[in-house]
């Protein structure tokens, strides 16, 4: 009996060996606790969108959070979106050589050993360590199925990308405009996710035009910026040291994983995780200011303005056109100010800040732009500091500072575009396309206009304090 009782004991302790064992390696384990997770790559991960973009420098994390994603969901385990069997997805490379040393070799760390029901290799052996090129893997998913993770790279070419019905398609690094759109299409049938990470060292390529600008509005695209200093295990001194070696634009791409243009990014500070908010209700008393840009062919450019007490501004509304006259604007622009529920003038009238170029006639009309606005209920300031290089710095400052002294309500598209491609043309001077919301944003904050807090009651001792100052200064 006793034989048995320490057999039994034997066999537990090595059941407990094992599993310590397996947890010290099951890497995915690790990562879900938090043990090697930060909270950009959790804003992925949470992020209900379907297709989704990381732009992260080097060592940021971008790579690890999309390995992970696609475990988890081959598995049928990912904590924040439905699970389901015999999943199928891709991983795309940019060649079959950055696949074996980037993408399988993190999927890899990630999968347990048990978890791997067979591996077909494209070249090469698979026995441990791998050292060949994956083809496919097929996991086991927890509800009972076995799901495929295919290895595919943009050198075979787009039609080596057809027929197949996906549930994801991971893209590590950019991927080429029609691998891209070709893949959009394997996952129609399956309404399944695209989800792409990766350093934009290529410039202003077909991403930044189409998905990072995202210029048709696709309620389904969502992108994030991961830099050095999101990822808390990277060691502070090699930062410090890179970013001394560095030139500007390295570091752009590779510290902060930004786009660039030759000249560079107007406003580089710009971070979409930080100054983006989504829609809320804001008090009536920081209702501060509305700015215009003018435009009859081109857009016109209208934003809201709001100013809490400190000075953080709000951007919270726009109405941007192009081809309208300027009663279809002015309709648009007071239906707004009345939804918002704006403070208007004695006269009725709404006031707004206009570029002083408003008041000027032509001769085909009599009439100015600020004239025909005031026709249509709304009075313009002219009044507005336009020097460019100046209000470009100012800007600059509000995105620079932490936390974070300006907020742009997400639904204000336009701007945020506009923001995201304002870039340094020649001569030190921004390119003229596309920034009618960057004029107005400039007057707006060259307006130096500020939201006064309301004095509150004062209390009894405040009451009598002043008593007694007003007493001693009769004396």
């Amino acid at each position: 009996m006793q034989a048995k009782q320490r057999d039994i004991i034997e066999r537990i302790l090595a059941l407990e060996k094992e599993q310590s064992a397996r947890a010290k390696g099951d890497m995915l384990a690790r990562y879900n606790k938090g043990d090697k997770v930060h909270l950009k790559q959790l804003e992925f991960h949470r992020s209900p969108k379907r297709n989704r973009w990381v732009f992260g420098g080097n060592r940021s994390g971008k790579t690890e959070c999309g390995a992970v994603e696609t475990v988890w969901m081959a598995r049928g385990i990912h904590p924040y979106r439905a699970n389901k069997p015999n999943v199928s997805g891709w991983v795309v490379s940019v060649s079959a050589e950055v696949q074996k040393e980037v993408a399988q070799k993190k999927i890899l760390h990630y999968l347990r050993p048990d978890w791997i029901e067979r591996i077909v290799m494209l070249d090469g052996s698979k026995d441990y360590p791998l050292q060949g090129i994956i083809d496919t893997i097929y996991v086991r998913n927890v509800f009972g199925g076995i799901s495929s993770i295919g290895f595919k790279s943009c050198q075979q070419g787009r039609e080596k990308f057809q027929g197949a019905s996906l549930d994801f398609v991971w893209f590590d690094e950019e991927p080429t405009r029609d691998v891209y759109y070709e893949c959009l299409m394997r996952v129609v049938d399956k309404v399944g996710d695209v989800f792409g990470t990766m350093t934009p060292l290529k410039g202003l390529t077909w991403v930044y035009d189409e998905i990072y600008l995202n210029p048709r509005d696709d309620p389904e695209i969502w992108c994030t910026q991961m830099e050095w200093g999101d990822n808390p295990f990277l060691k502070k001194a090699e930062i410090e040291r890179l970013s001394k070696v560095m030139g500007d634009d390295d570091l752009d791409a590779r510290k902060y994983g930004r786009f660039q243009s030759r000249g560079g990014m107007v406003y580089p500070e710009f971070d979409v995780s930080v100054h983006l908010m989504d829609p809320v209700s804001l008090p009536k008393e920081w209702q501060c200011a509305i700015s215009i840009d003018p435009g009859l062919k081109n857009p016109l450019s209208c934003h809201f303005y709001y100013m809490d007490y400190d000075g953080v501004i709000y951007v919270v509304d726009e109405h941007y056109e192009a081809g309208r006259d300027v009663g279809y604007h002015a309709e648009k622009i007071l239906a707004k100010a009345r939804a918002l529920d704006w403070g208007f003038r004695e006269d009725g009238r709404l006031e707004v800040l206009i570029d002083s170029a408003s008041n000027q006639r032509t001769l085909a009309s009599l009439k100015s732009v600020s004239d025909l606005f005031y026709e249509h209920g709304i009075v313009c300031n002219t009044n507005v500091n336009k020097d460019l290089f100046s209000g470009i710095a100012k800007v600059r400052e509000l995105f620079r500072e932490r936390p974070a002294r300006i907020y742009i309500f997400k639904t204000c598209t336009n701007m945020i575009r506009e923001i995201k491609g304002y870039s340094w043309g020649s001569g030190d001077v921004p390119i003229k396309r596309d920034d009618h919301a960057m004029d107005e944003l400039r007057y707006f904050v060259q307006s130096r206009i500020h939201t006064t807090k309301p004095k509150s009651k004062p209390t009894k001792l405040e009451i009598h304090k002043q008593r007694l100052l007003r007493a001693y200064s009769r004396r």
